[in-house]
């Protein structure tokens, strides 16, 4: 088997996380090992402070570990100068938070084109590629409509295409289903199944809901900064 074969698509080595200096000094996360695997749903859940959203800050290039290395397909991010790090993120990775963050004023598939017109895409193939994302997530015929127009349920859809229209490898997803009532929940996991078995795109979400983890096929618990249980059954190591 190739070494290609055998590396995860994400791996965190030994990653901590400081804050602050002396006295006034918080340690996020404390040593954490985790590996993703392409094509993975992960749950990652864990209580308030115990350092999960600091670890997805890291996987999506949106903070640096204080030390160990953050590897993306084998190569390690740290060794990324900034450019090069925001290119990653632009390429590889889709973000979907709780708050749905959609421009008030502009209509759906203008807010799902705005990663292509960050990437300098020209306005033809933006439009194509964005009616694409919509009717992935079951809004085609609902192009023009603002976010006033729409329910929570269809928001967050919009957010989700948005995400995707750049075909990422990686869907990072911030309580997603926070904002949202049981059914319009249960139709943003589904949608979130879905891409991830029928396209590949390996998803990684934060949630404290056990109910919404359960559409994962795999559960990262963090507990006070460390991976508490990875998810495979295995006793994981304290530091």
């Amino acid at each position: 088997m190739s070494a290609q074969a055998t590396t995860p698509l994400i791996r965190l080595d030994g990653v901590t996380k400081r804050y602050g200096t002396g006295a006034a000094a918080f340690q996020a996360l404390r040593g954490v090992d985790l590996a993703i695997e392409a094509g993975e749903f992960v749950a990652v859940m864990g209580p308030s402070g115990s350092g999960k959203s600091t670890a997805m800050n890291i996987l999506g290039c949106l903070d640096t570990p204080t030390a160990g290395d953050y590897l993306f397909r084998g190569v390690s991010v740290g060794s990324l100068d900034r450019d090069q790090r925001a290119r990653l993120r632009r390429k590889y990775l889709g973000f979907v938070f709780q708050g749905f963050n959609l421009l008030a004023r502009t209509s759906a598939i203008e807010n799902v084109e705005l990663p292509l017109l960050y990437r300098g895409e020209p306005a033809a193939s933006r439009h194509a590629a964005a009616r694409r994302a919509l009717a992935q997530v079951g809004l085609q015929g609902w192009e023009h409509h603002t976010p006033a127009e729409l329910s929570g349920g269809q928001q967050q859809r919009v957010a989700i295409a948005r995400a995707i229209v750049t075909e990422p490898a990686v869907l990072l997803a911030d309580e997603p289903t926070g904002n949202l009532d049981t059914e319009r929940s249960r139709e943003t996991m589904a949608l979130l199944d879905r891409l991830n078995r029928e396209q590949g795109i390996t998803v990684l979400m934060v949630t404290h809901e056990p109910d919404m983890a359960a559409y994962a096929r795999r559960q990262v618990h963090f507990v006070d900064g460390t991976v508490a249980d990875d998810g495979h059954g295995l006793p994981v190591a304290t530091p």
